[in-house]
């Protein structure tokens, strides 16, 4: 501590000398800092480990440095690997999901007047592949997806390749939550089951029939 007897203002001289006595006051090593323990802990778990021509200190900063971008790295790579390989792609429809392409309208216009347009939005889009089932473009396959039923559809329907391709992403961004519905976005693929319903389909060849596409009608 200063003594009472410290000028108020010292010069440059008498100021060095008060540091110097004051930071060899014992206090001041007696119990080292929770930073100084800390540096001391890291030491001790590299003993043994040397970077050539660097000192312990810091040759224990560069060993920490590296192990921390490799588990920056590690974490950035297996994050998506992880969620990639535990997310597996809904079904449009369930096995026990029987109803008819009219009922799932009726059900998405219903939730769109309660202002569910998520909801509305899969049902239509449900629709579109059950009226598709209904018509034998599809086969009647429990478990398919959305890009599954879109890839068949699109050879029946080319002219609507870049709708369906719409109509199939926005059923998974809504599904897993990754983009919210609305009234336009249900509206839009509402209206693409609703002209689809209408349209007549592109016949394959006999050769070239689609995998998964029955009897074209």
């Amino acid at each position: 501590m200063l003594g009472l007897g410290t000028p108020v203002d010292p010069d440059a001289t008498t100021a060095r000398d008060l540091l110097r006595d004051e930071l060899t006051n014992p206090v001041y090593h007696d119990s080292p800092s929770l930073l100084e323990r800390f540096v001391r802990w890291v030491m001790s778990l590299f003993d043994g480990l040397a970077v050539p021509g660097v000192s312990g200190f810091w040759g224990a900063v560069i060993i920490v440095g590296v192990v921390l971008v490799v588990a920056v790295v590690a974490l950035i790579v297996s994050g998506p690997l992880r969620r990639s390989r535990r997310v597996v792609a809904a079904p449009v429809l369930h096995e026990d999901d029987t109803r008819t392409a009219d009922q799932l309208v009726a059900a998405a216009e219903a939730h769109a007047r309660a202002g569910d347009h998520s909801a509305a939005t899969l049902d239509a889009f449900r629709a579109l592949v059950r009226r598709s089932e209904e018509r034998a473009l599809l086969d009647d396959v429990p478990g398919r997806t959305a890009d599954e039923a879109v890839r068949l559809l699109v050879r029946v329907f080319p002219a609507a390749g870049p709708s369906l391709d719409a109509a199939g992403s926005t059923f998974d961004a809504v599904y897993y939550g990754r983009r919210p519905s609305d009234r336009s976005t249900y509206e839009s693929v509402r209206s693409l089951d609703a002209s689809l319903a209408t349209t007549a389909p592109a016949l394959p060849s006999a050769q070239g029939a689609p995998a998964g596409a029955g009897a074209i009608r």
